[in-house]
């Protein structure tokens, strides 16, 4: 684990010491984040996030309502919400927000070390819940992903090179996105996605994320075979985001 990772896992380790218990009740759409990706050939799965370590403050306080209205008005699947406080300055409250405004399924992207925040975030919102390989061996994957079933919660395992994407594999992993932003020095490089897609089993729903700007970006990645497309940064930045929801899926 490198230091941008044990900072944040020291902070969320003392976070989740303060969570209160959560009861979270199944879905009345069961799996509904899995669906809406399989729905289209091409589904992009928009994201809602205030900063980030590498790109800084990118939206302060950001109006997650307004956001999550273009995002659907513009064609997307499904809705990613950053909900870290720390460091990316989320909240678990944009979930329900974004899932209002919207109509469309919201992905939760924390930090997940324990199992606590699963059902925090199943009973906020999140109709699918980020898993990062690099912080999960297999058998703990394998176990959220059986938690999140017995909600109808999607997990989305998250990978960044081979050794992770066997992991999630090994974990049953039904949804695996690589991340082709590199963590140690936040390189981002879409070739990270082209040389993992081929080991990924047949079934998987492949979800490309980081560095899609253009049509073109995800053309190249859904001939490397991918479906799914997660967008933040780019999106976020422009004054008309329904438009740019749509220019990615013209």
């Amino acid at each position: 684990m490198n230091d941008f990772l044990e900072s944040i896992v020291a902070r969320t380790r003392a976070r989740v010491k303060n969570l209160a218990p959560a009861c979270p009740q199944r879905a009345a759409q069961p799996f509904a984040f899995s669906n809406a990706l399989a729905q289209k050939k091409t589904a992009i799965i928009a994201e809602i996030k205030s900063a980030s370590p590498s790109a800084g403050s990118i939206i302060e306080n950001p109006d997650v309502d307004a956001i999550a209205r273009e995002y659907a008005q513009g064609g997307a699947s499904a809705i990613s919400i950053v909900t870290e406080p720390d460091f990316f300055h989320g909240s678990h409250d944009w979930l329900a927000r974004a899932a209002r405004a919207s109509g469309l399924p919201v992905l939760m992207k924390d930090f997940i070390i324990d199992q606590r925040q699963l059902l925090c975030g199943i009973s906020a919102g999140a109709n699918a819940i980020l898993l990062l390989a690099s912080l999960l061996d297999s058998e703990r994957i394998r176990e959220a992903i059986e938690i999140l079933d017995d909600f109808g919660c999607d997990g989305l395992v998250e990978v960044h090179d081979g050794r992770e994407l066997e992991r999630a594999i090994d974990g049953g992993a039904r949804i695996i996105g690589v991340n082709n932003r590199n963590l140690r020095d936040f390189d981002v490089n879409l070739r990270t996605a082209e040389r993992l897609a081929g080991r990924i089993p047949t079934g998987v729903i492949k979800v490309a994320e980081s560095g899609i700007k253009t049509r073109e970006d995800v053309e190249r990645l859904r001939n490397a075979g991918f479906t799914a497309f997660l967008v933040g940064e780019s999106l976020l930045r422009q004054n008309d985001r329904a438009a740019a929801v749509r220019a990615l899926l013209a």
